[in-house]
């Protein structure tokens, strides 16, 4: 192109540069400037305009970029530099497929060009396109006979058979993996294997077709240990353990575990291989496998004796082989010694380490529960710290902390009175007070305080407390307390998840924001944590505020995405193939994300309900949104559920908690409120798309209403198998357990029918039905319900603050921001139907009517149907300034005791309890008057919307 351009190449990049770089430090403008500048002398100059395409496209001018890139493209340009910018722009909005087709057009050229070859199979990769990947590497090999380009044709062949669109037929699946071992084993016996990862590939396809003993000789034979010397000990132990060989892989841990005593998870293997050669044995002891255990005891015990530095593995492995032991009610106590004599032992050395209460939790469900609380009582007293004592140094106090925490997991304060409770909370202040100001003097920014889980116990106790006497008071005195040991310990992430969670159990979104950023979650933990603050927002009446966060969230997901295909197209250049597998799962796992798909229709729901411009910007905004009311986009059978629910650490009883169980039940829940609000989205568009017109571009007469209609039916049916599957709240039993989710929210409120009798309306709109008054007053006793419905709650809320405005303000917000939700789509789509109407109306007029008397019922007016629609927004406008009325009305949260009461019982600094209840007071109040802003702002703008 150089060359046709009438310059060198080394003229063309310099002329080139400053628009490069201009675009790379993000001065798109003055990019855009240089590109045209270029242009202005050398006007087909190809990558200049494509550069003037990119410089367009990152100014948000889209069209224009379009039909500059589609120009360049059309003219089939082979020049790298130029394939280059194009890629970029197509990757940037992610048209994919684009970049093959440029690359295709661009071998067909150059049929042996290596570089546009690579190119091309890479642009396959990221569509997943195996079939095409596997031609071009070939094509590749053929023009360049390279490793590399053979192993790429192999991998397309291997995920042909695991991840193609056939790889759900077994013959399939079993066809294209026997292809790829037999492409390799041509390559091993013309010697030309000459990798490790080369290696590691072959492997991994014997072990996809569960050939292990193929694989393990391979593993274990002398091309393997040439090419492959660092091959991981885990992939002798799996097929050690496929292939039944127990006593190898006993002799090889025993090996492993001399060398690195302190590996818990070769533990775990060697005493697995030890249960399983005791199974192997039929002939007793004269085989010497009946004493497989106590050879392991001997092995256990000597690296005890003969270790100079105790370490935490071999004691750990001794518990275990006790408790499985017991499990197959085997002599335990015999061979090895007393339990509980074990745990006090493992406990006087590593009690003084964090990591010891989970250790010992490990082991605690395997005896009962009275065995449970008599090894508390004994861990308690060999603390060393009783009721008039304190610790002396550091590691007493981090045995006390262990010892309290195992008693709670043990069940010891569940039957406590409230007296007892009351004072084991006081000593626990008392305890992290001490604590703090002895041991936690001029800690660094990043430490956590020494005692810092005095108060993270002493919450949970508040918690139990509280919902015993379904009050408020005890938990906010936690929330106080738990403030205080945040300004001390600034790093505590336990305490601010554990703020954060009170916060949002208040219903008190300042508060809980706060949290969330000072939290500081980034990159991936905004999928595996967002959990936590990002499902418990919607709905909790901060409509303008929540999107923020959404789009904080989606905006990780969206980049990451490009990130990820980039990753996987790195391992091909690189032929890292043990990392190709694990950066696929990871892009599907995020891709299928329940938070990405959660927070995606939220947000849009957000967006919708805030609309506040005239109907041309809203319809401009609605159109922006690209939603698809025919086309269901989530793969509803993939979803992932990615959350990390042991971030917010536990020690409740282990009787009591069921962490499996907590999670199925929680996030089958969240994808049926996800099902809710993703079906109601799409039914509210198709409602918008039947009058605005974008839907029916491509409807076949008479079809119009197809997909509003099975939505309708989707709508109602959803519904009725809700309440069918007679889902129960989560369990609140503890401080810890996950909020309830807003499903039964969603089934209480009017949601089913206010949006069922809105469909009946639009398509009685659109057809003139006669029925139409009857279906407008349908509508209208709705909206006075919902109405009503918002007014009750708000003066229930100022009734109960009375007693206690805190313990149910969650759900009263909900309810209300539920109401204010229904009532703004509802302003929404009267404004659209409104227009509508007005235009067609206006339209018709000046055509002259025509008398044509038909028998039957006469479809109303457009006339009759606008003054109808006319009165549906006159009422929906008084109903919405009776809700503002009642929000106006709304009253500021009150504790159920006053503040100098709260004061006393924190038996804090005094110069610190004033300003710290003070601050956590003025936080909740701050939340409602911001909250009852917002609420009025959004009831402002949809008055203004219908008042026309």
């Amino acid at each position: 192109m150089a060359h046709q351009q009438g310059m060198d190449s080394t003229l063309f990049e310099r002329r080139l540069r400053p628009v490069y770089d201009n675009l790379e430090v993000g001065n798109n403008r003055k990019a855009l400037q240089e590109s045209e500048k270029l242009l202005r002398k050398h006007p087909t100059l190809l990558c200049a305009r494509a550069l003037k395409g990119l410089s367009l496209l990152r100014l948000g001018r889209y069209d224009e970029s379009h039909g500059c890139l589609q120009t360049v493209a059309e003219e089939k340009p082979t020049d790298d530099s130029t394939l280059q910018v194009l890629s970029f722009c197509y990757r940037e909005m992610e048209q994919l497929d684009k970049i093959v087709e440029l690359y295709q057009h661009a071998v067909k050229q150059n049929p042996g060009n290596e570089e546009l070859l690579a190119h091309l199979f890479i642009s396959h990769v990221r569509v997943e396109d195996y079939k095409a990947q596997q031609a071009v590497a070939l094509q590749l090999y053929k023009a360049q006979p390279k490793n590399a380009y053979y192993f790429w044709s192999v991998i397309s062949v291997v995920f042909q058979g695991i991840r193609g669109p056939e790889s759900a037929l077994p013959e399939k699946r079993k066809i294209y993996l026997g292809l790829a071992q037999r492409m390799v084993d041509k390559h091993i016996k013309e010697g030309k294997m000459e990798t490790e990862q080369e290696a590691f590939l072959y492997l991994h396809i014997l072990k996809l077709q569960n050939k292990y003993q193929e694989a393990w000789e391979f593993l274990t034979g002398e091309l393997c240990a040439k090419l492959y010397p660092g091959a991981p000990v885990s992939m002798k132990f799996e097929l050690l353990k496929e292939l039944g060989n127990w006593r190898e892989l006993n002799e090889l841990l025993q090996q492993l575990l001399d060398a690195d005593r302190d590996r818990w998870d070769f533990y775990k293997e060697y005493i697995q291989s030890s249960f399983e050669l005791l199974r192997l044995s039929t002939q007793g002891v004269q085989n010497g496998e009946k004493d497989s255990l106590a050879r392991c005891q001997e092995f256990l015990q000597g690296i005890i004796d003969s270790s100079e530095r105790k370490k935490r593995g071999p004691y750990l492995a001794r518990l275990e082989l006790h408790q499985r032991m017991r499990a197959e009610q085997l002599p335990a106590e015999k061979l090895i010694g007393d339990f509980d004599e074990m745990v006090i032992e493992y406990f006087r050395l590593f009690g003084d380490k964090s990591c010891c209460t989970h250790d010992i939790a490990l082991f605690l469900p395997s005896i009962s529960m009275n065995q449970r609380q008599a090894l508390a009582s004994k861990l308690l007293l060999e603390s060393g710290v009783t009721s008039t004592s304190l610790p002396k140094n550091k590691e007493q106090l981090q045995k006390h902390l262990c010892a309290l925490q195992i008693s709670r997991m043990c069940g010891s304060h569940m039957d406590l009175p409230v007296d007892h409770l009351l004072a084991f909370y006081t000593a626990l202040k008392l305890h992290y007070e001490h604590g703090r100001s002895t041991f936690g003097k001029k800690l660094l920014a990043t430490e956590m305080g020494p005692s810092d889980a005095y108060a993270l116990l002493a919450a949970n106790v508040m918690y139990d407390l509280s919902r015993r006497e379904n009050k408020s008071d005890h938990l906010f005195e936690a929330l106080c307390l738990l403030q205080y040991v945040l300004r001390n310990s600034t790093s505590n992430f336990h305490v601010k998840l554990l703020s954060l969670k009170i916060y949002h159990l208040f219903g008190c979104q300042v508060g809980a924001q706060e949290m969330y950023e000072y939290l500081d979650i980034k990159q991936i933990q905004l999928d595996s944590m967002g959990y936590v603050h990002c499902q418990l927002l919607p709905l909790g009446g901060r409509f303008s505020g929540n999107r923020n966060v959404y789009d904080a969230t989606l905006k990780f997901f969206t980049n990451s995405y490009k990130e990820r295909l980039e990753y996987i197209a790195l391992t091909y250049r690189f032929c890292t193939f043990s990392k190709m597998e694990e950066f696929m799962n990871f892009k599907e796992r995020l891709t299928n994300s329940l938070q990405y798909v959660a927070c995606s229709v939220e947000a849009q729901i957000c967006d919708l309900v805030g609309c506040y411009g005239n109907i041309t910007q809203n319809l401009t905004a609605y159109v922006a949104m690209s939603i698809e009311p025919a086309e269901d986009r989530i793969a509803w059978h993939e979803l992932s559920d990615n959350r990390d629910l042991e971030a917010i650490i536990r020690w409740d009883p282990l009787h009591e908690v069921d962490a499996a169980e907590e999670r199925k039940e929680s996030f089958d829940q969240e994808v049926e409120v996800l099902q809710v609000r993703s079906l109601m989205l799409r039914l509210f568009a198709s409602f918008i798309d039947l009058y605005h017109g974008a839907g029916l571009k491509d409807s076949a007469p008479g079809t119009e209403t197809t997909t509003l209609e099975l939505l309708r039916e989707s709508w109602t049916g959803l519904f009725q198998r809700l309440r069918l599957m007679h889902y129960k709240p989560l369990a609140q039993k503890f401080l810890v357990n996950l909020l309830p989710t807003r499903l039964h929210l969603l089934l209480d409120m009017p949601y089913e029918r206010f949006f069922d009798d809105l469909a009946q309306l639009v398509l009685d709109l659109q057809s003139g039905s006669g029925k139409l008054a009857e279906q407008c007053k349908r509508v209208g006793d709705n909206v006075i319900t919902v109405m009503e419905l918002c007014v009750q709650t708000i003066n229930e809320s100022n009734e109960s603050n009375g007693m206690d405005g805190l313990w149910k303000r969650r759900g009263n917000q909900q309810k209300v921001a539920a109401t204010l939700e229904m009532l703004s789509l509802y302003a929404f789509l009267l404004s659209v139907l409104n227009d509508k109407l007005q235009v067609s109306s206006k339209t018709k007029a000046k055509k002259k009517p025509v008398e044509n008397k038909v028998d039957g019922p006469q479809p109303i007016s457009e006339k009759e149907r606008s003054q109808m629609l006319q009165e549906l927004m006159r009422q929906l406008k008084h109903k919405l300034e009776a809700c503002d009325a009642a929000i106006r009305t709304w009253k500021a949260p009150v504790l159920p005791r006053d503040l100098s009461s709260f004061m006393s019982d924190m038996s804090l600094k005094p110069e610190v309890e004033a300003t710290l209840i003070g601050d956590v007071s003025a936080t909740f109040k701050d939340s409602h008057e911001l909250m009852i802003t917002e609420l009025r702002n959004l009831l402002k703008d949809k008055i203004r919307m219908v008042a026309k």
